[in-house]
């Protein structure tokens, strides 16, 4: 194939523009043509093809046959071309794909343990491979990785310690026994210097203690201090939630979020962090109650507050926030069903 007369992406993408009429002709033969390009044995010309081809399946059409050269690719020395092949490789293999994925163990292992503990060499080599890993994995290569990935959240680069930590969430889906064998490294992230890695160790976290919560109780005193130092809105709105799903195992974590919370929805002008501060202070005041069937002196304050709070939700024109006051409203009354007994509440009923 001559390389002046091959199509680019930037001329398919002009040509399909080109051809609204005959656009599937004109795109049949694009594949035709990369159908041949990708056989060639130069590197320049078959990641080309692949870059077409990547294009081509956003559109819908399958480029399935052509996972051996995304994995030929893959393992170019040219950083652009190993770019194109893990994208082409991220987009186009499947279940169905299961050998070609098994051909990238050793490859995947090698660009996960080339990145240099100083400067940049084989750092985004190695970001590529964790974002491979992370769209494509299967049990067998969870089960192979999990090592290579677990170091990488030790990496000085904090690049690449959030792209693994966030990884190993998907390694841990596919393969359950990494959890108990990683706990402890994702534990640690909690408390690494960069914000971002935290943020990322929060999420996996919380995504991990959907289904059972209980499991996490260990780490309420670390979410408990993020709660009162991080000035990241998102990660508290993770931090908040996972929080209110630990007041039901933890009595006195519940009396022990009641201010916090109450902080946060003074102070905060965020309505997505204001409706998960005050919703979860809902679900904990119904296990605040001490021993001796005394509340806390604090808790027809914070009573008052949720109410006003959600009073201003239902007030708005927005019908989401209208529904969002109302949620509230339910939830504070199971533990206050009086709460909206009040003649201040009367017009709003």
């Amino acid at each position: 194939m001559n390389v002046l007369t091959e199509k680019t992406l930037s001329d398919v993408v002009k040509g399909i523009r080109a051809t609204k009429r005959d656009t599937g002709l004109y795109i049949s033969q694009c594949i035709a043509e990369t159908k041949n390009e990708v056989r060639s044995s130069d590197q320049y010309t078959k990641a080309n093809a692949l870059e077409k081809l990547t294009f081509l399946q956003m559109m819908g059409y399958d480029m399935g046959w052509a996972s051996f050269a995304a994995v030929e690719i893959m393992s170019s020395p040219r950083f652009a071309h190993k770019h194109i092949g893990y994208l082409a490789g991220c987009q186009g293999f499947s279940e169905q794909n299961s050998d070609e994925i098994l051909l990238t163990t050793n490859l995947l292992k090698k660009e996960l343990r080339g990145a240099s503990s100083f400067g940049s060499s084989g750092v985004y080599e190695a970001g590529l491979a964790i974002n491979f890993v992370a769209n494509v994995v299967t049990e067998d290569l969870a089960r192979e990785l999990l090592p290579e990935l677990t170091q990488l959240t030790r990496h000085p680069h904090p690049y690449l310690r959030k792209k693994a930590v966030l990884c190993l969430f998907r390694i841990f889906v596919k393969y359950p026994q990494g959890l108990r064998l990683t706990f402890e490294r994702i534990q640690q992230s909690l408390d690494d210097t960069d914000a971002a890695v935290v943020s990322c160790a929060v999420n996996v976290i919380t995504e991990l203690s959907d289904k059972n919560p209980k499991n996490y109780l260990v780490l309420a005193p670390q979410f408990f201090q993020l709660l009162t130092n991080s000035s990241n809105n998102w990660m508290l709105i993770k931090v908040v939630k996972l929080l209110g799903s630990l007041v039901s195992e933890e009595p006195r974590l519940a009396r022990k979020l009641l201010e916090p919370l109450a902080t946060i929805v003074r102070k905060t002008q965020a309505k997505s962090l204001l409706y998960e501060a005050v919703l979860t202070i809902t679900l904990a005041l119904p296990y605040c109650r001490k021993a001796d069937g005394s509340m806390p002196s604090n808790v027809p304050d914070i009573v008052d507050l949720c109410a006003s709070t959600l009073k201003s939700f239902i007030v708005e024109d927005d019908l989401n926030l209208k529904y969002l006051g109302l949620v509230g409203f339910n939830s504070l009354m199971v533990s206050h069903p009086k709460v909206l007994s009040s003649s201040e509440y009367k017009d709003l009923i």
